[in-house]
């Protein structure tokens, strides 16, 4: 669950990270409002969860309330990478020195909360990583240690840091971790962090995403959700409990375990075909479950070709044929059905969805996702 910029400051406010005051509105008066009461130069700043704000118009300084009145008109309403902006932050704008990146992430190879910083920040910590490795200095934590001053200071000295900041360095540093564990995130950023032309530390803008697995520990949290930015079919997935990605492709995708649903993914791509989303039904796959799921499939105009598959565990393998039989015969789709079944009554399962037309049944993984890519690419 992605956060916007003002609900990631508030939640940084609260572990002492220094930041601009600001306040969030959605009508041009109350950004005039805002600017008037500040009393100072500011900055009107597009809220979508999305990158890219400043370079689509999305963020604007002004040095008046009228002029504030104004980049709030221009902003409020405008589309930015599909979404549609209907709230600004007004905040001080800061006289900038230097631009510095800090954040946590989770490292799932090695295991660890990663912490970074880099020298280069307010651009895309994905471009340094990519053209400019060494310009990105990183800590993987111990779980039983956690963020200690020493690794303040390595990163401080890493980033170059004059030594009268270190000390308020290592205090935003800790506070972003604290609020990282405390909160259950998945990636905690401040970016940029900038050095001020009188020599503070300011966060500047701010990122948090919230493990969705661990929102029940934070309904608080939870109820910070923007379902209004979530495509429908997003929303949809939410509220059934089915874990749904939408990507490019045309081969709609349907598995029990996200492990299995990665590495059918990787099936359909390495025979040539490209995968239209990712969908996870979990377990107890039924038949209101699998015609939820295949609802969201063939939502996407650009599927042509569905495949389903499911290893039976504790799922058996005859009840979720049931289920997309049922599924099948109240939606009918447009498109040819491959299902691969493995598990417990297989055989059951593949008797049921063999009756029914419309319907390939294949006993691999492999042969599955090659027969979905053949369909698609005009083959029997």
């Amino acid at each position: 669950m992605k956060l916007h910029e003002f609900q990631s400051k508030a939640i940084l406010a609260r572990y002492g990270i220094p930041m601009p005051a600001g306040e969030v509105t959605d009508t041009v008066a109350g950004a005039a409002s805002i600017a008037e009461r500040l009393g100072t130069r500011v900055a009107v700043k597009a809220q979508v969860l999305v990158g890219g704000r400043g370079k689509a118009g999305g963020i604007r300084l002004a040095g008046s309330p009228r002029e504030a009145e104004e980049a709030a008109a221009a902003i409020l309403g405008m589309t930015i990478r599909g979404l549609s902006v209907s709230r600004v932050l007004v905040e001080e704008a800061a006289e900038v020195e230097r631009e510095l990146y800090l954040g946590l992430t989770v490292d799932r190879a090695a295991g660890r909360v990663r912490v970074m910083a880099s020298p280069e920040g307010g651009v895309d910590i994905e471009e340094v990583a990519r053209a400019r490795p060494h310009r990105i200095g990183s800590i993987n934590l111990d779980p039983f240690i956690g963020f200690r001053d020493y690794h303040a200071r390595y990163l401080a000295h890493f980033v170059d840091l004059p030594g009268g900041l270190w000390s308020a360095f290592a205090s935003i540093a800790q506070g972003l971790s604290t609020a990282f564990f405390e909160s259950d995130a998945s990636l905690a950023e401040i970016n940029p962090l900038v050095v001020t032309r009188d020599g503070r530390l300011l966060a500047l803008d701010a990122k948090i995403n919230l493990d969705d697995n661990a929102l029940y520990r934070h309904p608080e949290l939870a109820a910070l959700r923007n379902s209004d930015e979530e495509s429908p079919a997003e929303a949809h997935a939410r509220v059934a409990g089915l874990s749904y990605v939408a990507l490019e492709g045309t081969i709609g995708c349907m598995v029990n375990g996200a492990g299995l649903a990665m590495a059918t993914l990787d099936a359909v791509k390495a025979l040539g075909g490209m995968p239209a989303n990712f969908l996870d039904v979990g377990g107890g796959a039924r038949a209101e479950r699998i015609l939820t799921a295949l609802d969201l499939i063939l939502s996407a105009p650009k599927v042509r070709a569905v495949l389903i598959n499911i290893f039976g565990g504790i799922t058996r393998c005859d009840e979720v044929a049931r289920g997309v039989v049922e599924a099948f015969a109240r939606r009918q789709p447009r498109v040819p059905v491959v299902v691969r079944l493995v598990g417990t009554n297989e055989a059951e399962g593949r008797e049921i969805l063999g009756q029914v037309e419309g319907i390939q049944v294949q006993s691999s993984l492999e042969e599955a996702a090659r027969l979905a890519v053949s369909l698609v690419n005009g083959g029997a």
